[in-house]
């Protein structure tokens, strides 16, 4: 689907189903006003979402308002438009009457920085391997950029930091393909102090909450309104309603905002008691580098650390973690993986890596 579509009011106006991207499945056809969007995350599991045009529209009215976008503005998109955080973009351009420009071939981050400083853009949204892409090569942004949005993920502190230094007006956030994009933003005030993943102001049409074991549900206009579930008997529609929708996701939510505690999923019982790997991987804070929880007999899991390419750093900093890490903390490795297997918009598939690991360390 053509940018040009989406940015016509016409496509806003259409009760016509539709699928931003190439090879819609036959059955969009059947689910009129939707748009539908393919999502499998970190779990590598697909599902189909559906939504209104009206719920994407507030979302992208409040994320505008959020950023202080103007139609004077230029927004820039280097996502895939069937990803939610692609179509997003457009969406926002539509809304505020901003210019949109669409970075013209794959993703290069040298010849991205350079389109971006033709085509002065002004915000933009990106995901974290693209910002490490970035920084890794030490590319400083442009001038024109005033705001940049990172979603698909947690960004690592590290990459954080060094994207401030090299100018880049990273604004951490919390978003699914359910919530049409944006649920918690960092404001833009927070430019001015050094980097910090959160926590994250909840957007105003959004309400939030976190039960006891810390699991985050959300409820709002801009809830995902169906999904549809692919079996061998066809397809199946379900409307989700208009209530509380518990995510995948844990967290804390306090008088400064959400702040992100991992995966649900992600959860592992070590020597008893419950582990998160990705919390345990953000402590030791390595560049190319994660944590997956194997099975083992006696400690139910063993926590790893898995290294992409190689990582002289990477011993010296289990050793680190394990001087001050308490028992079901401890982690071994490393574990050395040529490449990570990762989805289209660059998320770690932690289970084929875990399984991959399990298999080299038998």
């Amino acid at each position: 689907m053509e940018t040009t579509r989406l940015i016509d009011p016409a496509f806003w106006a259409s009760g016509d189903p539709a699928f931003p991207g190439a090879g819609a499945p036959t059955w969009v056809a059947e689910s009129p006003g939707l748009v539908w969007f393919r999502t499998s995350g970190s779990t590598g599991t697909p599902r189909w979402i559906g939504h209104d045009r009206e719920g994407l529209l507030l979302s992208a009215a409040v994320v505008n308002r959020h950023l202080g976008v103007t139609d004077s503005d230029v927004w820039g998109l280097a996502l895939p438009l069937r990803h939610v955080g692609g179509f997003g973009v457009v969406a926002r351009a539509f809304e505020s009457g901003a210019r949109l420009v669409a970075f013209p071939q794959g993703w290069e981050p040298r010849s991205f920085v350079e389109w971006l400083e033709d085509a002065g853009v002004n915000h933009l949204s990106l995901v974290p391997t693209q910002i490490h892409d970035l920084v890794g090569a030490g590319l400083r942004a442009p001038d024109t950029l005033r705001t940049l949005v990172v979603g698909g993920g947690a960004l690592a502190e590290v990459d954080g930091m060094r994207a401030r230094q090299l100018g880049w007006p990273v604004l951490p956030s919390y978003g699914l393909t359910e919530a049409a994009s944006q649920v918690a933003t960092a404001p833009i005030e927070v430019l001015e102090k050094p980097y910090s993943s959160g926590p994250l102001p909840v957007l105003p049409h959004w309400q939030v909450a976190c039960d006891g074991e810390g699991r985050i549900s959300i409820r709002g206009r801009s809830l995902f309104v169906a999904e549809a579930l692919e079996s061998a008997g066809g397809v199946q529609f379900i409307d989700c309603g208009d209530g509380w929708y518990p995510t995948g996701d844990r967290g804390r939510l306090g008088e400064a905002g959400l702040e992100l505690a991992g995966r649900v999923d992600f959860l592992v019982k070590v020597l008893g008691e419950l582990v998160d790997p990705v919390a345990v991987e953000r402590k030791i804070g390595l560049r190319n580098a994660a944590v997956v929880a194997v099975p083992d007999a006696r400690r139910q899991h063993l926590l790893v650390l898995v290294v992409e390419g190689e990582a002289p750093e990477a011993a010296g900093a289990v050793s680190d973690h394990n001087a001050s890490a308490k028992g079901p903390e401890r982690v071994d490795g490393p574990v050395s993986i040529p490449k990570f297997p990762r989805s289209e918009l660059g998320k770690v598939r932690r289970a084929e890596l875990s399984s991959e690991v399990a298999r080299q360390l038998r």
